[in-house]
C-alpha cells in the first residue's frame, strides 16, 4: 500500500524557541566602577529608595525574593539600622547573615525616615499596596533602569549581578571559596563553586599569585 506523503500544515507557525533574542546565561556581576556610577545616579536623580535597595542588595547578596520582603525589624534595632542582620532564605529555609555597611547603613536610614512605619512592616512597600512589598519583577525594571542609565547593557545583567558582585570581589581578592559559601548560604560548595563560574585558570591564577 503505497504512503501518502504528509505536508504540514500553512496554518501552523515555526516554533519560536523560549529564549530567542535573549542573552541567556549566568548575569554579569558589576565591577567596582559600576557600583560607584550608579550610586552617583541615583543620587544626582534624588531617588532615596532605590539608592537604598541597590545597597542593600549589594551587602545582603540576597536573592531578589529574599530583598523585597525584608522587614523594617530585619533591618532596624533600638531606632537603629543593624551592623548585621540574619534572615531565613525563601529558598532553601536556611538562614544567613549579612553586614551592614556605613554607606549603606545611610542610604537605608534615609530611606526610612522619608518611609517611615512600624517594625513589622516591609523596608520596600509596594505602590499599589501597603500591604504588600516591591515586587521581584519591578525590582529586576529598577535594575534594568539603573544599569542603561550608565550605559550598560541591560540585558547582561539581571538580579543576580547585585547578589554575585561583592561575593566575586572577595573571591578574586582573597580566593576563600568556602567565606563565600558561608556569605552565599550556599548548603553545598560545589553549588557555589558554579556559582562563582570558578575554573582551572582562576586557580592557576591564585597560585601564581602565591611565591614560596
Amino acid at each position: 500500500m503505497e504512503k501518502k506523503t504528509r505536508f504540514p500544515s500553512p496554518t501552523l507557525k515555526a516554533s519560536v524557541p523560549w529564549n530567542a533574542g535573549k542573552i541567556v546565561g549566568a548575569k554579569r556581576a558589576l565591577k567596582e566602577k559600576h557600583v560607584w556610577a550608579i550610586r552617583f545616579w541615583l543620587g544626582s536623580e534624588q531617588r532615596v529608595r532605590d539608592r537604598a535597595l541597590f545597597d542593600l542588595a549589594l551587602d545582603s547578596k540576597l536573592r531578589g525574593c529574599d530583598l523585597v520582603s525584608l522587614r523594617i525589624g530585619d533591618v532596624v534595632t533600638s531606632g537603629q539600622v543593624r551592623h548585621r542582620a540574619m534572615v531565613v532564605q525563601q529558598k532553601t529555609r536556611r538562614p544567613v547573615q549579612f553586614e551592614i555597611t556605613e554607606t549603606t547603613r545611610e542610604s537605608v536610614r534615609a530611606w526610612l525616615e522619608h518611609r517611615g512605619g512600624g517594625l513589622n512592616e516591609y523596608v520596600f512597600p509596594s505602590r499599589l499596596s501597603a500591604k504588600a512589598h516591591l515586587s521581584t519583577r519591578q525590582y529586576a525594571r529598577l535594575l534594568d533602569q539603573w544599569v542603561q542609565a550608565i550605559g550598560l547593557i541591560p540585558g547582561e545583567y539581571g538580579t543576580h549581578s547585585l547578589r554575585r558582585t561583592k561575593v566575586a570581589m572577595i573571591y578574586k581578592r582573597t580566593g576563600n571559596i568556602r567565606a563565600v559559601q558561608i556569605l552565599l548560604g550556599h548548603s553545598k560548595l560545589d553549588s557555589t563553586v558554579r556559582y562563582l563560574g570558578v575554573d582551572v585558570e582562576d586557580a592557576l591564577a591564585l597560585s601564581e599569585a602565591t611565591d614560596l
